[in-house]
């Protein structure tokens, strides 16, 4: 393992155990891991970890891309308000400004009960894949991303 490869390495355990809001907050705490980068190193290696900043309810802070099982979904919780569902599809809506980050983590995760995504600012309409019921996909989604949904009753179904 190269020594760019460790210090990556490093970003991206940063990353995945505090926030962090900015470049200097992250380059203060690689030093403090025993990694010294300019700012312009740093930046190529948020590049290639596929790192991005993304607005939150506390303010913007680095993630990484979709890694994993989930696809990053893990990562997101909390910037989902609510998620429900109807006959024919799902609806989550979320913090301002975070359905696209959100979609594309269901999209890249892949999970075999999408067929697919369309997000605006706040508001993502799911597409259950096959014959799945949308509550079932509003249940599932609930669970991935750490969110109570509006559903109640028996199997997930929506009580009204």
């Amino acid at each position: 393992m190269t020594s760019a490869d460790r210090r990556r390495d490093a970003v991206a355990r940063i990353i995945r155990a505090r926030r962090i809001g900015t470049q200097e907050e992250l380059l203060a705490a690689l030093e403090r891991a025993g990694f010294r980068a300019t700012q312009a190193t740093l930046s190529r290696d948020l590049a290639r970890l596929g790192a991005r900043r993304v607005s939150g309810p506390e303010g913007a802070v680095y993630e990484l891309g979709a890694d994993g099982a989930d696809g990053g979904l893990a990562a997101l919780r909390g910037l989902v308000s609510s998620i429900a569902a109807n006959a024919s599809m799902v609806v989550i809506r979320t913090h301002p400004g975070s359905a696209p980050a959100i979609a594309r983590a269901i999209d890249l995760a892949q999970p075999p009960e999408v067929l697919g995504t369309i997000a605006g600012d706040d508001t993502i309409f799911v597409a259950p894949a096959g014959e799945l019921r949308p509550r079932r996909l509003a249940a599932r989604l609930a669970e991935l991303l750490g969110t109570p949904s509006a559903l109640a009753g028996e199997g997930g179904e929506r009580t009204h």
